[in-house]
């Protein structure tokens, strides 16, 4: 065993702290495994020592730890290292497992490629450690430790209890739950405090994406037992600036190359369907590959500060119905201070109670816990009660009895409106004065666009930030008529784009001298 077993010839000092012997170990005993350096020592650079001195040095005694960097920084090799160093370096543990879990097959064949020729470069590893290459495993003789490459294709998590699980690319998770990573975390729990998940991976697309969640968990939760690096570029950068670049590559310059970083660079400058995929891969920020109508760092800008609305706040509401087991909402807008340019947004979201943890994991979106934080609500049972929406509205009218319009979409208005009356709107509302039939096509939805679009660019829309309106305006594309009118439509199929619609119906329905000489000032987001 390589560590501070008086038996092995090749002891670290016992005077240093956990994560000095880790560096000790690696540089000392693992060698480059590929590339222009192949079979040099491998020297950390100064952000991976600074993560293992976090992780392994942490009084709090880190149970998870994150490393989010862009592509081509010395992950796969960083993982290699460490796992080596639990299977016979100074944290090797007696009758242990590790994990390096992959997305894909390949992916975690890489890994073991890895610590394999790592292994074999060195005299005393080799010594120490038997591979077994069929099944992707290495042996650390001295304590009898296990290491196993395992992958979410091959589905090999169940079964095992390993004591370190090392997560590669886990930022490729869609979603908020994988079935994989949760086999790989209930498995740890046979050694309570001693057990260690590392993730090392390039950020996820999206906020509700399994990886940003745990990120986000530990900016807010400031967890002592989690240590936390995100290695990311300036959400509002410029492709071309050096600066973003190191930000999100710490290795730019030693093994990270700089003219390939450039070269992308002015790829996806010359390509704009090219930019997202350079932003997500290369400046680690979270962004869709696919480009949608708004992008995500003008949407970011409108956070703004919510103001609640008053008894005299003129309001404009938009209404998507769904079918009756999917999201239904309403939008409502509305200038809050005298004189204000600012449309505060204020969105209601419904979804049916009845499985919604299980249709959060099918959705692949965290509907539970958005519900928990008050973003979402629950109707009873297993559709959505469109009485319960009824009841809302008006409750809404109550409160805001300057609500001017509400525009609706006649695909189930039917089914409404008769729960309009009962919760206590009059005929003539409902079908005449206050309910407004809209149309979703090309010509009704055009104009409303245009004039929606004009406040996001010039920031005169304040959103909040609200999660289930974000993910909407994340799905939400554009397609074009011969005429250069527009409509949204979903970027994917699975993707909801309600909260963008009910948006751009109430600003739709605003009146013309509310929206006069309000032009983009900025060129059009679509191309």
């Amino acid at each position: 065993m390589l560590a501070e077993d008086v038996r092995s010839p090749i002891a670290p000092p016992k005077k240093r702290t956990r994560g000095e012997r880790m560096i000790a170990f690696i540089e000392k005993y693992c060698r480059v495994p590929e590339g222009n350096l192949v079979g040099k020592p491998l020297k950390l650079l100064g952000f991976q020592r600074k993560f293992i001195l976090d992780v392994y040095d942490n009084p709090a005694k880190t149970a998870r730890g994150y490393l989010s960097i862009g592509r081509k920084n010395g992950k796969s090799a960083l993982i290699a290292a460490l796992l080596l160093g639990h299977l016979v370096g100074p944290e090797a543990k007696q009758n242990s497992q590790i994990i390096s879990g992959a997305r894909s097959r390949r992916q975690a064949a890489i890994i073991f490629k890895l610590a394999y020729k790592m292994v074999i470069q060195n005299e005393d590893l080799k010594r120490l450690v038997r591979p077994v290459p069929s099944d992707k495993t290495l042996i650390g003789l001295p304590m009898n430790v296990e290491y196993v490459a395992v992958s979410a294709e091959a589905g090999t998590a169940h079964g095992l209890s390993p004591i370190l699980a090392i997560l590669d690319e886990v930022g490729q998770v869609k979603g908020p739950y994988d079935a994989f990573v949760e086999a790989i975390e209930t498995a740890q729990g046979a050694y309570e405090d001693s057990a260690l998940l590392l993730a090392i991976s390039t950020q996820a697309a999206t906020d509700g994406d399994m990886f940003s969640i745990w990120i986000d968990d530990a900016e807010t939760s400031k967890d002592p037992k989690i240590v936390s690096h995100v290695y990311a570029a300036p959400p509002n950068c410029e492709l071309d600036d050096p600066k973003a670049w190191l930000a999100a590559n710490p290795a730019m310059g030693e093994f990270r190359s700089t003219s390939e970083l450039a070269e992308f660079a002015q790829r996806a400058i010359r390509m704009p369907s090219s930019e997202n995929s350079f932003r997500w891969l290369f400046l680690n920020q979270r962004v869709e590959a696919k480009s949608p109508f708004i992008s995500k760092s003008v949407w970011k800008a409108c956070t703004g500060t919510l103001l609640p609305f008053h008894k005299d706040t003129e309001i404009y509401m938009g209404l998507d119905l769904s079918e009756v087991n999917d999201l239904t909402c309403e939008v409502s807008i509305g200038k809050v201070e005298k004189g204000s340019d600012i449309w505060n947004v204020l969105p209601t979201f419904w979804l049916p109670e009845y499985g919604i943890a299980e249709r959060s994991k099918a959705d692949r979106v965290p509907w539970d816990l958005w519900h928990d934080a008050g973003y979402l609500e629950l109707t009873p049972g297993k559709s959505i009660d469109y009485e319960f929406v009824a009841y809302h509205l008006f409750q809404r009218f109550t409160d805001y009895p300057n609500l001017k319009k509400v525009a609706f979409d006649r695909w189930n208005f039917k089914h409404l409106r008769p729960y309009l009356i009962k919760a206590g709107f009059t005929e003539k509302q409902v079908d005449e004065t206050l309910f407004v039939q809209f149309g979703q096509g090309f010509s009704s939805m055009s104009p409303a666009l245009r004039a929606l679009e004009a406040d996001i660019l010039n920031e005169r829309l304040a959103h909040g930030g609200h999660p289930v309106l974000t993910l909407c305006a994340n799905n939400a594309v554009v397609v074009r008529d011969p005429a250069e009118n527009r409509k949204l439509v979903k970027g994917k199929s699975s993707g909801r784009i309600d909260g963008m619609i009910a948006l751009t119906m109430a600003r739709g329905v605003v009146p013309e001298e509310e929206t006069a000489e309000r032009t983009p000032t900025y060129q059009m987001l679509v191309i």
